[in-house]
């Protein structure tokens, strides 16, 4: 049998971890001009994550959604980074991730409360706690 019968295939052809990336980077993988961007909305979402955390005493509402919108801000820019690694700067992935951690802990923090607040209004009701002596009356009622 000679090669003529049987061509030989291209090993890179069938193989899937030989493929090439679909989304080649532009520009020599570096961003406009051939420097280094920032991702777009890193710093937001470290700024809504910071804020998650410190609104968590205002009923777990106002934490709960700055933390959401920056979780799906988050998961956009991690998507656009991981196409094109060389275009953007390690120093905005790093405050990407750490707002992503504080908006996770802002959601956590934000659910207990609201939690707590609805477990509240269960128990003593809504006009208990906005008045101070009708909470303590009823405080002392379940002793």
């Amino acid at each position: 049998m000679s090669e003529e019968q049987f061509p030989q295939e291209n090993p890179k052809e069938n193989n899937p971890f030989q493929q090439q990336n679909p989304f080649p980077p532009q520009n020599g993988g570096m961003g406009f001009n051939g420097m280094q961007q920032p991702l777009p909305n890193a710093t937001i979402v470290l700024i809504l994550g910071i804020l998650s955390i410190l609104t968590c005493c205002c009923y777990g509402v106002i934490g709960l959604v700055l933390a959401i919108v920056a979780l799906v801000l988050s998961k956009k820019d991690r998507a656009l980074y991981a196409l094109n690694m060389g275009s953007y700067t390690d120093g905005s992935f790093k405050n990407l991730n750490a707002g992503r951690v504080c908006a996770i802990i802002g959601l956590i923090l934000n659910i207990i409360y609201l939690v707590l607040c609805i477990i509240a209004i269960m128990m003593f009701g809504l006009t208990a706690l906005s008045d101070q002596d009708a909470l303590r009356e009823a405080l002392e009622n379940m002793k």
